[in-house]
């Protein structure tokens, strides 16, 4: 079973800026895109942006201009780098394959507030 692994979430104010990680137990390269999500309290899990196995990212309407998406092939790891923070960008974040192929994570908090 392939496993993903989050973290790097925590505590942030509005404005600030944080990393989350994800280090997948195998080859990312052979994976294809890879991509995160996120889950807010009372919603459903969404999407908010992938990554091509050539680099090519995308992003949702929301966090775009915000947040960038960026993997390492080598080390197997995936980031997201949040900057602007805002409240409603408090959630539960996690990585997998845009078709979710893979078995879920346990996620990284990420939590916006003064």
């Amino acid at each position: 079973q392939v496993l993903v692994v989050e973290s790097g979430g925590g505590l942030v104010q509005p404005g600030g800026s944080l990393r989350v990680s994800c280090v997948v137990s195998t080859s990312i390269f052979s994976r294809g895109d890879m991509a995160w999500f996120r889950q807010a309290p009372g919603n459903q899990r969404e999407w908010v942006a992938s990554i091509t196995g050539n680099g090519r990212p995308a992003y949702t309407d929301s966090v775009m201009g915000r947040f960038t998406i960026s993997r390492d092939n080598v080390t197997n790891m995936v980031y997201l780098q949040m900057t602007s923070l805002k409240p409603e960008d408090t959630a539960v974040y996690y990585c997998n394959t845009p078709s979710q192929e893979l078995a879920w994570g346990r996620g990284t908090q990420v939590t916006v507030s003064s």
